[in-house]
């Protein structure tokens, strides 16, 4: 777990390579769609194995090096699932708006799909249960605050707390993981359960330990070979039977404060996304139609929360990382909030717009972070057509967004950190159409906004107040990712903020 690149632990391989049986199994593995003439072609598999002799190396670079020789569309085999890789910006566009409808069934992610069962918002297939739950909390999240003024001031108070919580380490070393993941931890909590937490309160450190860990466990080499060998790994002991566990606590503690928002729930004055919730289900109790229930209350609060926490923490460690490594970027970010904001007054999202060089800096930092390089997948609603090949319905699809944010067609600097990526002649910003971070579509990840503004929020208020320092040159910094797999987390480093 240590290293970025996908290097299978040899007890579970040998295990898994045992199970091959013959000729049976290869007769049985010859079947549906592999016999499908104008299913796309893909690298040649092997019974129960698939193509897991094909993905050696970096996982992520692998699949999607396949485009080399198979194009933009192809077929591999996780285990004995077929599963269709879609790379490059205008394949993976096709994908996820311009044929959105097809392909919009969520595809299978057995790490978590073993827990949920197909219950709750983001992990559901069942496409009205996916509707009802989506449309009720694009709702909901906009009545707690999402993309307004009143959310921009709770994260302008979490930033403001967190300048303290940094100065409290005197300038020294340490790992900002955990100290970087309170803020948003608090934002998600006010907006699911209606109020913040304490920075040293014990469940608010629980829940950051759970939520990273799990996530740290899936993007793992054994999360991988979870993902293609479900049905066997669910038998060998290993970290990946620790992401039940986590996802188990996590579960308690969201259980806990449903009750607790149970108990004094007022119909006439919602205060969070619970009570909304709560609310919506008594409305709709003979309701033979409705996915408004318990279960499905805890677990889209669950995958919500688990989300929100993770992706944000996550790009704002990598973040500051790549700051360090580039201190030249930091002089320039510094220059621009000192002329524009000053050091007296709290950064808000309109200071953004007299900002283009942070702007540039901002979309940089999301584009390399490339924090979900495969996407997340889909399985296809009907029968239908990409790129002149036939995908069967319930197909799975993984637009890897990967292939979208380095694509050289898009982004001329696509393997390095350079701010050039989004600037015109005149070193103004400018749009990228291939620019999406966290999808893009009708299943568009429902916080991106969310990212956005705490982002830009939370990194300006620490360069505003802080000179980032190192305990090694930047040149000795490696930002290529600790692990890369459904997601790309940054390698452990230390810092020191020291006021400015």
């Amino acid at each position: 777990m240590h290293s970025s690149t996908m290097q299978f632990p040899a007890d579970a391989s040998l295990l898994l390579a045992l199970c091959i049986s013959s000729l049976f199994l290869l007769l049985v593995f010859k079947k549906s769609i592999w016999k499908n003439r104008n299913f796309p072609p893909g690298p040649t598999p092997l019974p129960i194995l698939g193509n897991i002799l094909q993905l050696k190396g970096d996982y992520v670079k692998t699949l999607i090096k396949f485009r080399e020789t198979y194009g933009d569309v192809c077929t591999i085999y996780l285990g004995s699932r077929p599963v269709i890789l879609v790379t490059g910006y205008k394949a993976v566009k096709e994908v996820l708006v311009d044929k959105a409808d097809d392909f919009l069934a969520r595809g299978e992610m057995p790490a978590f799909d073993s827990y949920y069962k197909n219950y709750g918002l983001i992990f559901t297939s069942d496409m009205n249960r996916w509707r009802q739950l989506r449309r009720f909390s694009l709702s909901a999240l906009r009545d707690f605050g999402m993309g307004k003024k009143s959310l921009e001031e709770k994260i302008q108070e979490e930033a403001a707390c967190l300048v303290k919580e940094l100065q409290k380490m005197e300038e020294a070393f340490f790992d900002p993981g955990q100290c970087l993941s309170k803020p948003p931890c608090n934002i998600i909590f006010s907006i699911m359960f209606g109020n913040r937490q304490k920075y040293d309160d014990e469940e608010l450190l629980n829940v950051i330990e759970y939520v990273h860990k799990s996530f740290l466990v899936v993007c793992s080499p054994w999360g991988q070979l979870f993902e293609m060998f479900p049905g066997v790994m669910k038998f060998i002991p290993g970290p990946h039977q620790t992401i039940s566990e986590y996802l188990g606590k996590l579960q308690i503690y969201v259980e806990k404060r449903v009750e607790m928002n149970e108990k004094t729930l007022d119909p006439a004055n919602p205060r969070d996304y619970v009570d909304t919730f709560l609310i919506k289900m008594k409305k709709e109790k003979k309701n033979p139609q409705s996915e408004f229930s318990l279960r499905n209350l805890v677990y889209s609060t669950l995958q919500i929360f688990f989300a929100g926490v993770e992706t944000i923490s996550s790009v704002l460690a990598y973040s500051l990382l790549i700051l360090l490594k580039n201190p030249d970027i930091i002089a320039k970010v510094q220059e621009e909030i000192d002329r524009v904001i000053g050091r007296d007054r709290c950064p808000t999202l309109q200071d953004r717009s007299q900002m283009p060089y942070t702007d540039t800096v901002m979309h940089e930092m999301l584009r390399f972070i490339d924090l979900i390089p495969l996407g997340v997948p889909r399985k296809t609603t009907k029968d239908t057509e990409l790129q002149g090949y036939t995908i069967p319905k319930g197909t799975n699809v993984f637009p890897v967004l990967s292939s979208v944010l380095k694509d050289r067609s898009c982004f001329p600097y696509p393997s390095e950190f350079n701010p050039q990526n989004f600037q015109d002649e005149n070193g103004e910003f400018k749009k990228n159409d291939a620019f999406m971070p966290l999808s893009a579509g009708k299943r568009v990840c429902l916080g991106e906004g969310l990212v956005r503004m705490e982002l830009f929020l939370f990194l300006i208020t620490i360069l505003q107040n802080f000179k980032l320092k190192s305990p090694v040159p930047p040149e000795e910094l490696d930002i290529t990712p600790h692990v890369s797999g459904l997601g790309n987390l940054p390698k452990p480093y230390k810092i020191s903020f020291v006021p400015r």
